[in-house]
This record gives C-alpha cells, sequence and structure tokens, in this order.
C-alpha cells in the first residue's frame, strides 16, 4: 500500500497539477473530498476524490492486478455513489503504476447485459516520461514511464529533483520517488541516485514509518488487552513514530488497561 499511499498523496497535494493532467483544464477551484462515501462506508488508501466546479475527478491508483470486488464493478459502483452523494458529472481514471499484461489493465468498462459503464485506463509504461519530467507535482511518477533505458531517465528524475529550490518541497518530492521507483528498480540502484537521509526528511516517508509502527503496537496492544476501547486505539494512532516506539517498550511494565491510560495521559500532557 506504501505506492498507492504516495500517490494519493501527490494527487491531494498538488490537485491542480493532476487536473490540468488528467482534464486538460485550468481549475479555478479545487475539495478534496473524504474518501469515505455514504450509505455503506467504503475507503481506499489508493482512491482521491477532486471535485472542481462543476465535476468530480476520481483517481484510482494500481499495483495489484486483481480486487475484490473486481475493478470494473468498483468503479460503476464508485461512480453512482458519487453522483448520488454530489449531484455531478464523474470522471474517473485508473492508472496503472507497474507494467502489466493482466486484462484489468486493458479494460476500461463495466458491462452486463443492461448496464455499460466506461472509464479511463491510463497505463504508465506506455507514457510519454517529458510530461513528467517537467513537472515537479508528477515527477515521481516519472521513473515508471516509457523509457529505452530505464536507467538514463532515473539519473534524469534525480537531476530534476536536485532543482527544485524549496528544501522541504524537495524532500517530500524525493521521498516519493523512492517510493514509486522501487517498484521498477532495485533499492540499491535506486540509493545511488537519491539520498537516503533527504528521504528520511520527506513527509510521505515519514507517515509510512508512523502507520507501520502503529500496526505493531496495536497487534500487541490487542494480545495483551483483549477488546481495547476504541478511544484509546484512536490516541495510540495519533503518536509519533517516535512515541510509538517508547509505548513500544514501556508497554512491558503494563498489567491492566489503566496503565497504558495513565502513559498516554502523561504523554499528552509532556
Amino acid at each position: 500500500m506504501t505506492y498507492d499511499n504516495a500517490c494519493k498523496y501527490l494527487a491531494e497535494q498538488y490537485p491542480e497539477e493532476f487536473i490540468r493532467w488528467l482534464l486538460g483544464i485550468e481549475p479555478r477551484e479545487i475539495k478534496v473530498l473524504k474518501t469515505e462515501l455514504t450509505l455503506e462506508p467504503i475507503r481506499a488508501d489508493s482512491v482521491t476524490f477532486l471535485q472542481t466546479e462543476n465535476q468530480i475527478l476520481h483517481l484510482e491508483f494500481q499495483t495489484l492486478s486483481k480486487s475484490n470486488p473486481p475493478l470494473p464493478l468498483r468503479m460503476l459502483d464508485y461512480s453512482v455513489r458519487l453522483k448520488r452523494q454530489y449531484r455531478c458529472g464523474v470522471v474517473q481514471v485508473v492508472i496503472f503504476l507497474q507494467e502489466t499484461t493482466t486484462e484489468a489493465a486493458f479494460t476500461d468498462e463495466y458491462r452486463d447485459d443492461t448496464t455499460i459503464h466506461r472509464y479511463r485506463v491510463m497505463r504508465l509504461w506506455e507514457q510519454d516520461s517529458a510530461t513528467f519530467l517537467n513537472n515537479p507535482a508528477l515527477l515521481p511518477l516519472a521513473s515508471l514511464t516509457r523509457s529505452d533505458s530505464p536507467q538514463t531517465l532515473l539519473t534524469q528524475v534525480a537531476e530534476r529533483v536536485a532543482t527544485i529550490p524549496d528544501i522541504q518541497v524537495r524532500n517530500n518530492i524525493a521521498g516519493c520517488i523512492e517510493i514509486l521507483a522501487g517498484l521498477r528498480f532495485e533499492k540499491d540502484l535506486i540509493q545511488q541516485f537519491l539520498r537516503e537521509d533527504i528521504m528520511k526528511e520527506s513527509v510521505i516517508y515519514q507517515d509510512i514509518v508512523q502507520k507501520e509502527a502503529f500496526k505493531v503496537i496495536n497487534r500487541l496492544l490487542n494480545r495483551r488487552f483483549q477488546n481495547l476501547d476504541s478511544s484509546l486505539v484512536e490516541r495510540v494512532r495519533k503518536l509519533s513514530a517516535e512515541k510509538l516506539e517508547d509505548l513500544g517498550e514501556a508497554l512491558f511494565d503494563f498489567s491492566e488497561v489503566a496503565d497504558l491510560v495513565t502513559w498516554l495521559d502523561n504523554q499528552e500532557q509532556g
């Protein structure tokens, strides 16, 4: 899911650039919508909804060829739910990140006896790299685009990210590049071009580290305390990666849930 999360971060951080790229329009006003729809909650880290003046751009990033329910049916479901909730047109684009010959990557419609629903499919490995190299917001996707020499393309990506003047923006873009380039290149090769210390300063890298740390701590808490209250789980979820590491050590001294509550209270007061 880290690849999907990186793409979702980019789309929500730079919605104007994604609207220009995929819709070919100059957006005046963009709103990033929640990924949970009413009627029956649907949530996916790979999904982004961007609402412009009179339509919604639904982006879905794919690394896996299989899904449940099948991708075409899911696109129909999303489209209907979005139209019912927001009462406007919906443009759907599925972006396949990793080269594959699976049928899903070459299917752009749902069809049964009574319904035909179409959506756009973009296969990054077929796209011209120039579009991505010339736009910092799309730069992390560039290493997955068409090239006769992928290693040369990775060199170009590294050169472009080094020219981004804002340090924090450069770090965040570089962090996304490292994650997405991992779909095509070996980690050692990526680190030859992109410094590891810069990656660790990126928001997306830190977010991934925090989420992975929470998963580990949450499993430990579930083993120690059965049916932990959801409000406590949410307080733990909000801890930084460092605090989660501290909690992992402190957990060995806890004998009851009250000990966890006390520890959380102390962290929030400190």
